[in-house]
């Protein structure tokens, strides 16, 4: 039986083993990680946390919505056995009646099928690392090759322990200024989750120098967690783009985890540029599902319909 607990029913104990041994766990989904990006989430739990579900709320014009947290990829179904298609069913029929507005997104081992209403898919970009660097290099798309030869010849190097707002302030001033949804509120979250996660020991922060200097180009935030590499977040300044500077970082990671047990995640991307970058590592493709269900009446239809209106106004 499906139970749906409230914030201060769960057991974080109970709940964080049922997601470390789980074969599809995910550091977005520890008690600690979900506390930080999404206080007061609520869960779905079964036989005892074999199974788990983390539902992260929030009111749209007072209507009660389940949404994706910033910084949370991919949660859904986690379970300490493989889950089937019946299990992930069974549990996005458990959500509450009361979220009328479903806008979520799952893992990759929560299969669905296409022909499921409310199911969409996208798309992540993963590669095993458990190979000789020679292999892995080897693997590489033509142009990636190319441009991690010229980042060599910059003479480019590597700093370790970067400040996150090093990263924030590449991100904002570049990429970051057409990225409309983040604000303030999304770098602060970004703040307070980099000190969580490397107070766990679960990250690391690296950045891209010039020869005799100390400018940071390029810089990302690292998750590690048992045997997955998440890169998730980047910025790199235009000189750092010239200086080929996160093909760089990207292959000095590479190269420090290769022939290990570890897979390389890209956290992405539905970008088609961004993939094709990401594939050019040798990575390949893996689709996730999401789900969208709107169990509205006329009057919260519309006001959806006016907000979504609005936001592509933005």
């Amino acid at each position: 039986m499906i139970k749906h607990l409230k914030h201060n029913e769960i057991d974080p104990k109970a709940w964080d083993g049922c997601i470390e041994n789980a074969p599809n766990g995910r550091a977005y989904a520890l008690s600690w990680y979900l506390d930080t990006v999404h206080p007061g989430w609520e869960a779905l739990v079964e036989d005892d946390y074999r199974s788990v579900m983390p539902l992260t709320a929030g009111r749209k014009f007072g209507i009660p919505y389940l949404f994706q947290p910033f910084f949370a990829q991919q949660l859904g179904v986690f379970s300490i056995n493989v889950v089937t298609v019946d299990e992930v069913l069974r549990f996005l029929e458990a959500i509450p009646d009361r979220y009328r507005l479903i806008e979520i997104r799952l893992n990759e081992d929560n299969i669905l099928p296409e022909t499921q209403p409310g199911v969409d898919f996208h798309r992540n970009i993963t590669l095993n690392l458990d190979s000789p660097y020679e292999s892995l290099h080897g693997s590489y798309h033509t142009n990636t090759r190319r441009n991690l030869a010229a980042a060599v010849r910059n003479d480019l190097r590597i700093v370790n322990n970067v400040p996150i707002d090093t990263i924030i302030r590449l991100f904002r001033a570049n990429r970051g200024a057409r990225v409309k949804i983040w604000g303030d509120k999304a770098y602060d979250l970004l703040r307070r989750l980099s000190r969580e996660m490397l107070s766990h020991d679960m990250a690391f922060i690296q950045g891209v120098t010039l020869p005799n200097s100390n400018e940071i180009i390029a810089g990302a935030l690292f998750v590690k967690w048992q045997e997955r590499i998440i890169f998730l977040f980047s910025g790199n300044s235009a000189l750092g783009m010239e200086k080929q500077a996160m093909t760089f970082l990207i292959d000095h990671v590479i190269v420090t985890f290769a022939n290990r047990p570890y897979i390389f995640d890209f956290e992405g991307s539905d970008n088609a540029n961004l993939a094709r970058f990401y594939r050019g590592f040798g990575g390949s493709e893996v689709l996730y599902p999401s789900y969208a269900i709107y169990r509205l009446n006329i009057v919260s239809r519309t006001l959806l319909g006016l907000w979504k209106h609005m936001k592509r106004g933005m």
